[in-house]
């Protein structure tokens, strides 16, 4: 934008926040500019919004949100303006995906697409766009601020030297924490069984092709997968990467909606599909998903196995790893002794209340080095139990965090501290080259950052 249409721009929002004009929208929604802040306009509406989707997700607002959030926005646009100028972008895939994930959380959690629209009085394609835009300006937003902080690099020695200045009873009490390696497989399945399933989705399939039943309606019957059986089966836009390859296999091949796919096995169970649309790299179907059922007495012999196992162990005949590369069937963890790895931290520590319960219940009495007894387990990931047996690689009790157990959580707090250190400063010193106007009527904040009003 040249200087004279910036200079021209402001002059007139000037004069809309001086005589208290109102802004009309297309859609004959009278709304009204209470911020400006470089060359964008924050609206009275934007203020509303925010307020409304914080109160329906759940967030707590620390202070006056008439003054929190026009100040949050602002900030927004600050680094919005400089990601602007240091060609800072949002990778689309991206934003698609947080889009889809957003839009089929919203319609799980309402009921279904039409609620939704109801709900929030909006087009579901109304409700993409304005999600679309969000979205991309977090991404955009978090990837400027990464960019602003990335050299912030604290040696060993700026570590300790942080540890040591905080008081006695400013030091963090880190909970206690345990480190598991785990060997697991799922009990063998029958043929029978395997058949059974088989035949129950041929049956479906079948009803559907003769126009005697409707695959959603099925699908929200019979299918195993309960989340996307609420809607029919349906998964919501995807690309090919977000589905496991099996599937994927399958479902982009389809080009028909009115016909449902062969029968296609996965780590999940058995599915089989039916095409709703697709979009360039992007697909939405449906699917039934039936799981094989397995019987008490195949689950009393793999315990049996594993029991076996552990023996061997215990007498140190076969070392854990080596059990674990010889029998494990759990593909996160085998090409890692088995150590488990905590897909909130990316460490391989857990405090117990992230570990699945049997597994938390197992090790909780052992001590470092122990092996549990063999036992059953429901695996989140694919629904679906298996057996196993864990050892306990390492264990912290509570304790205040120190430089030899704690080395890394203690630079993390540095780090963060650091960050918003910089970014503080950073904001104050934008403040003072932005153009920055607020309707009276918004002044009497306690701002955050006071340099908004000069």
């Amino acid at each position: 934008m040249s200087k004279i249409k910036v200079m021209g721009y402001r002059l007139w929002v000037m004069g809309l926040l001086l005589f208290g004009a109102v802004v009309t929208h297309a859609q004959g929604v009278i709304d009204e500019v209470i911020w400006v802040v470089g060359d964008e306009a924050i609206l009275r509406s934007e203020v509303e919004e925010e307020r409304l989707r914080a109160q329906y997700e759940g967030q707590t607002i620390n202070g006056d949100p008439y003054c929190v959030i026009p100040e949050q926005l602002a900030i927004q646009k600050l680094f919005l303006h400089q990601a602007i100028i240091d060609s800072v972008e949002a990778n689309e895939s991206s934003v698609s995906h947080q889009v889809d994930m957003r839009m089929n959380y919203y319609i799980n959690q309402i009921g279904s697409k039409e609620k939704m629209e109801e709900y929030f009085r909006k087009t579901s394609s109304e409700i993409r766009e304005e999600m679309m835009t969000t979205v991309r300006n977090q991404m955009i937003i978090q990837q400027m601020q990464q960019k602003l902080t990335s050299g912030i690099k604290p040696t060993p020695a700026d570590i300790r030297r942080y540890y040591n200045s905080l008081p006695a009873d400013s030091i963090p009490m880190m909970p206690a924490q345990v480190e598991v390696q785990i060997l697991s497989f799922e009990p063998p399945v029958p043929v029978e069984e395997t058949e059974r399933i088989k035949q129950r989705l041929r049956e479906f399939t079948e009803r559907v092709q003769n126009g005697s039943a409707d695959f959603a309606m099925l699908a929200r019957l019979y299918s195993e997968d309960t989340e996307s059986a609420k809607r029919g089966g349906e998964l919501g836009f995807v690309g090919k990467g977000q589905l496991v390859s099996e599937f994927a296999e399958v479902a982009f091949n389809l080009n028909d909606p009115k016909r449902v796919s062969r029968i296609v096995q996965t780590e999940y169970g058995f599915h089989i599909i039916q095409l709703i649309e697709k979009k360039g790299e992007r697909i939405n179907c449906r699917h039934i998903l039936l799981r094989p059922r397995v019987s008490a007495t195949d689950k009393v012999r793999a315990i049996e196995r594993l029991d076996s196992i552990r023996q061997l162990i215990v007498s140190d005949s076969l070392q854990f790893e080596q059990a674990v590369i010889r029998f494990s069937e759990d593909k996160n963890t085998v090409m890692n002794a088995g150590l488990m790895i905590n897909p909130n931290t990316g460490s391989s520590r857990f405090e117990y209340q992230d570990l699945a319960p049997e597994i938390a219940k197992q090790i909780y009495m052992l001590n470092e080095g122990d092996i549990s007894q063999p036992f059953v387990m429901m695996d989140q990931a694919k629904n679906r139990e298996v057996c196993a047996i864990v050892r306990v690689a390492k264990k912290t009790d509570i304790h205040r965090a120190n430089l030899t157990d704690d080395f890394q959580a203690i630079k993390a707090m540095l780090e963060q501290k650091l960050s918003a250190d910089f970014l503080h400063d950073w904001i104050l010193k934008k403040q003072k080259t932005t153009f920055v106007q607020i309707d009276p009527e918004w002044q009497g904040c306690d701002f955050e950052y006071p340099g908004w009003v000069h």
